[in-house]
């Protein structure tokens, strides 16, 4: 789960603002389920930021919602604001693609994000519907599709969540770093 606002800042508060994206990054490392912080700064001449804080569940990305560090911390952060520009949830899979320890947040292309993904889906799909489909025939076989389809899809996304994603993204670094 992570956490995408875009705000942005008056003209001569960036120093200031800065300095309190230092502060929500060590507030945010307090809060158990957090995995990492992302800060896209404005272009030259511009004045919008990007924060991306992500988590491990909707539960960790709720403590901090609801939190009061965060609530003084918004209540420091307004007066440097000129507008927010938006805030999103995103439970999607580009958690697999951003270390937990990056610094800045920099997502590769996301032709290559997908490709990747389907290169690692494609032989764990392959193995678990071997898998669920004829070597446990004997003890499913019997079970409607929709519940024979279950166990397969946690194993598919517990393989991928845990072991291969991180596996492939670390050997492809290189590659997704090349934009």
């Amino acid at each position: 789960m992570s956490l995408v606002i875009r705000r942005r800042i008056r003209p001569g508060s960036e120093a200031e603002y800065e300095a309190l994206l230092t502060e929500a990054n060590a507030l945010l490392s307090r809060i158990p389920g957090h995995r990492g912080v992302g800060v896209i700064r404005p272009a030259p001449g511009e004045h919008e930021y990007t924060l991306l804080a992500r988590f491990d569940s909707l539960t960790s990305a709720a403590a901090w919602e609801l939190s009061p560090e965060r609530a003084a911390w918004l209540a420091r952060v307004t007066p440097l604001v000129d507008e927010q520009v938006s805030f999103e949830k995103q439970p999607g899979l580009d958690f697999w693609f951003t270390p937990p320890a990056a610094p800045q947040l920099r997502q590769p292309p996301r032709w290559k994000m997908a490709l990747l993904t389907l290169a690692a889906l494609y032989p764990v799909s392959l193995s678990t519907g071997w898998l669920f489909g004829e070597a446990l025939r004997p003890w499913l076989g019997h079970w409607p599709t929709p519940l024979r389809a279950l166990p397969q899809m946690v194993v598919v996304v517990l393989s991928m969540t845990y072991l291969v994603m991180p596996a492939v993204t670390r050997w492809a670094t290189g590659w997704l770093r090349k934009m």
